[in-house]
């Protein structure tokens, strides 16, 4: 028979020889159509990532003078390990609230930011611990890592530069969230 293979039908009767080299280019298909597959879910699964959804959490955020922010939440691994990394800039408004898992001495990097930011470092009972004013975006390979004072750390609200010096914030002072449905 050689090259030649049969494929029977159930009558008995021998339809569709195919060579060898027949059933490789079949073959060769059926690995072009997986991989295809599996390129498109990876594409979704980058996409989703890096696309921000209109599920984004937002908290007003209350300061004691009564000014009222409205603040992203990094909840996520990954929001909390970017930030506002590659966003090209915040409303004057607006900021990023990191809600840590629990309380302790947390630390961050402006890497890859394109702008300066305030870090107002609150409590677990929302009270201002420390605040850092106007830290500048990091291009560098290294970038320097910016913690609190305080070991007492549950929050960090990162707002545009500046923002600590207009609202006239200091230490101790009580913040109010609201959960925006």
């Amino acid at each position: 028979m050689g090259l030649w293979a049969q494929i029977a039908l159930r009558d008995g009767r021998e339809r569709f020889p195919m060579t060898t080299g027949q059933s490789g280019v079949q073959e060769s298909k059926k690995k072009r159509i997986i991989m295809m597959i599996l390129l498109a879910v990876l594409l979704m699964s980058v996409s989703m990532f890096l696309i921000q959804g209109d599920d984004a959490k937002t908290i007003i955020v209350t300061f004691p003078n009564g000014t009222e922010i409205e603040v992203e939440v990094a909840d996520t691994p990954e929001k909390l390990l970017f930030g506002l990394a590659f966003q090209e800039a915040l409303p004057s408004n607006g900021g990023m609230i990191y809600i840590f898992e629990a309380t302790g001495p947390h630390r961050v990097t402006t890497k890859e930011y394109r702008f300066p930011v305030d870090m107002i470092w609150v409590d677990e009972s929302r009270h201002i611990v420390s605040m850092v004013e106007n830290v500048p975006p990091c291009r560098q390979e290294t970038c320097p890592w910016h913690g609190s004072l305080s070991e007492a750390v549950r929050y960090l609200i990162q707002t545009p530069a500046g923002f600590i010096q207009r609202q006239g914030l200091a230490v101790g002072g009580e913040l109010k969230y609201t959960l925006r449905m």
